[in-house]
């Protein structure tokens, strides 16, 4: 009897651990000092997909038709999803058919950009779902904002660089308005974005850093702990934005990732546009730089507000994945990629 509880013990571990192991089966993200890898730099005559993988796009038709428009004033070639503008309640179209559009979009051979619609919500109902297989091998750039922080974590997670930036839908502002998310959007991906130069503010607290720009919207980076797309932030700068939340709502994402540990080996943080606040009966008693710096007054880093990129027009674009350095002073706050 001893003798078979022992084989079942030893087979049972077995079979264990290989579960385990085929579960774990994915790329680790590379460490601090290893570099992401970049898609190659768009160049004319290049393939552009538009796809939308969260909101629907009602109503929105002008506005894909200008985003199409400006990526061929770029020499770009632009093809939209097969689904854009697919309905179903919420979504620009059901889960099947915006997964389908972004399969293909990450395993045609000839796409070199995949630029998402818009945001809204979505993109954590398909990213389980979606093969980076072939996308490993032949990496793109993925272009995007808000709730396309999903598919920006996910691809941060495999040890590649994506943008962070503004969608086709936002050509429906004007023009002059947005001219800065157009330029600094076509500056990443044609390889030429440098630095960015931004007024120093009050809340901001001094410092140097360097290491892998990661982030996106605090909602969704909140709701991906404990997921495969949780991000690793040993050593790397973190970017957040956010939009139409109270503050207590902020600061309680902020107690959640901070109680993962989110912050413990973080290297910097940039502060995002903080945009349409909302105003709650009780009132919260600070500003929201007030509640952050808050939250992170355990930890040493320096910490930029200011930035502007987000959910206002000027959302100047941002390569996650890329190795920066962040140089936090009382006269300006300076990142260069």
């Amino acid at each position: 009897m001893y003798f078979k509880t022992l084989i079942w013990f030893v087979l049972f571990a077995s079979c264990t651990q290989s579960k385990t192991s085929t579960m774990n089966a994915q790329t680790p993200p590379p460490s601090t000092s290893e570099k992401y890898r970049s898609p190659d730099y768009l160049k004319a005559g290049d393939t552009v997909a538009i796809v939308a993988p969260s909101g629907i796009l009602k109503g929105r038709k002008q506005a894909i038709d200008k985003a199409q428009h400006l990526l061929k004033n770029w020499g770009l070639v632009p093809v939209l999803g097969t689904h854009v503008f697919a309905q179903n309640h919420h979504f620009a179209g059901t889960d099947a058919q915006r997964k389908s559009d972004m399969q293909w979009a990450l395993d045609h051979p000839n796409v070199k950009a995949i630029w998402c619609a818009r945001g809204g919500y979505g993109s954590v109902r398909v990213v389980d779902d979606l093969s980076f297989e072939i996308f490993k091998k032949h990496p793109k750039w993925l272009i995007g904002y808000s709730d396309i922080t999903v598919l920006h974590n996910s691809i941060q997670m495999l040890g590649f660089e994506s943008i962070h930036g503004m969608m086709a839908v936002n050509m429906e502002e004007d023009l002059k308005a947005i001219s800065n998310s157009i330029e600094t959007l076509k500056l990443s991906l044609f390889g030429e974005l440098k630095s960015y130069h931004f007024e120093a503010k009050a809340n901001n607290r001094s410092g140097t850093a360097e290491g892998v720009l990661i982030g996106g919207n605090l909602t969704l980076l909140a709701a991906q702990l404990g997921s495969t797309s949780q991000l690793e932030t040993g050593g790397k700068i973190l970017f957040i934005e956010e939009i139409g939340e109270y503050k207590y709502h902020i600061d309680r994402m902020l107690q959640s990732l901070k109680r993962a540990g989110y912050f413990d080996q973080c290297a910097g943080v940039i502060v995002g546009d903080m945009t349409k606040i909302k105003t709650n009966t009780t009132r919260w008693g600070t500003s929201v730089e007030e509640l952050i710096l808050e939250v992170l007054e355990p930890y040493d880093f320096p910490i930029a507000f200011g930035v502007m990129a987000g959910h206002e027009l000027d959302n100047r674009a941002l390569i996650f994945g890329r190795y920066i350095s962040l140089n936090v002073s009382t006269d300006e706050t300076q990142i260069t990629f």
